[in-house]
């Protein structure tokens, strides 16, 4: 053991010194601590040999503290005082009322739901601190298998062996033109009425699921598509729809508000879903497969995520 955390006394021996030091006087620091006298002034005794210095000047008439004896009586009371907080401290960690989560999302997650869960969640938990990232939906996956994340608001595509899910959004898209787009004042357009479009996508690797939905609806409408661009995040796709240069994929609760220069209509027809989820690994929430990294301010987070789910059925 380092020589630093070597301690020949005991918590109990500081307790004694700080009654000692408030009264300056043995038989009123006994009374107050329910002691003998006798075994008091061998705890003083004792914590004065363990730390090599005299910590009060005595004499028949009075006792004072020695220069030691103020310092230590200056260190002790503010470690006392986090000592004594510690038990309320780890009952409302333990009951997730305190703590700390780091949570992923895509674009999408805070275009929609996330917001409203992070109003609620704060409201009820004041005391946890969120540490928010923005991630694809592969960057998710990985971080959560590594431990890295509590959890993350994602793009689901196959079944992840140890990660539990949450559905809180699942929609057909709509399509997001231009605003001077030759198609931009029909209520409704069909993709195959935009077989000349140019389209603005994001790297496949980002999210198979969706980009392999994406190219099933256009091969169902008969489209082969001209991809612009691939880009992410999400609002760099919006920018350069906004700038002219394609068309790109939004589901329609995604599309409120919209910035200028932009115009959304639903597809008719074939078109991609979004499917958005809430993930967790099972041993990181408290639950029937929770294990030793068990996070209880996790579980108050997903409760606050479950009730938005809920209200989404």
């Amino acid at each position: 053991m380092p020589r630093e955390y070597q301690f020949d006394f005991e918590l109990r021996h500081l307790v004694y010194f700080r009654e000692v030091a408030r009264a300056l006087h043995f038989r009123r620091a006994a009374e107050t601590l329910a002691v003998a006298q006798p075994a008091l002034s061998r705890q003083i005794a004792q914590l004065e040999e363990a730390l090599g210095v005299t910590l009060f000047e005595r004499s028949r008439r009075k006792v004072e503290l020695t220069a030691a004896g103020r310092a230590l009586a200056e260190r002790i009371e503010p470690l006392l005082r986090g000592l004594a907080a510690v038990p309320d401290e780890l009952r409302a960690l333990t009951d997730g009322q305190t703590g700390q989560v780091k949570v992923a999302f895509t674009g999408l997650a805070m275009a929609t739901v996330l917001p409203g869960i992070l109003r609620e969640f704060h409201r009820r938990f004041p005391k946890i601190r969120l540490e928010l990232n923005e991630s694809p939906t592969s960057a998710q996956l990985a971080a959560l298998a590594a431990g890295e994340i509590a959890c993350g608001f994602f793009h689901p595509d196959a079944t992840t062996p140890g990660l539990r899910t949450r559905e809180l959004l699942r929609e057909k898209n709509g399509v997001l033109l231009p605003a001077d787009h030759a198609l931009a004042r029909r209520e409704s357009l069909r993709l195959k009425e935009l077989a000349q479009t140019p389209w603005v996508m994001f790297p496949r690797a980002h999210n198979p699921g969706f980009y392999d939905r994406v190219l099933a609806a256009f091969a169902k409408a008969g489209v082969t598509p001209r991809i612009a661009e691939e880009v992410w995040p999400r609002a760099n796709a919006v920018g350069l729809v906004r700038a002219g240069l394609g068309a790109t994929f939004m589901c329609p609760s995604e599309a409120r508000p919209l910035p200028e220069g932009v115009a959304f209509r639903p597809l008719e027809g074939p078109a991609p879903e979004s499917r958005l989820v809430v993930g967790w690994r099972a041993a990181d929430a408290p639950g029937e497969a929770a294990g030793a990294t068990a996070n209880p301010a996790l579980a108050s987070f997903l409760s606050v995520a479950a009730g938005r789910a809920d209200s989404a059925a």
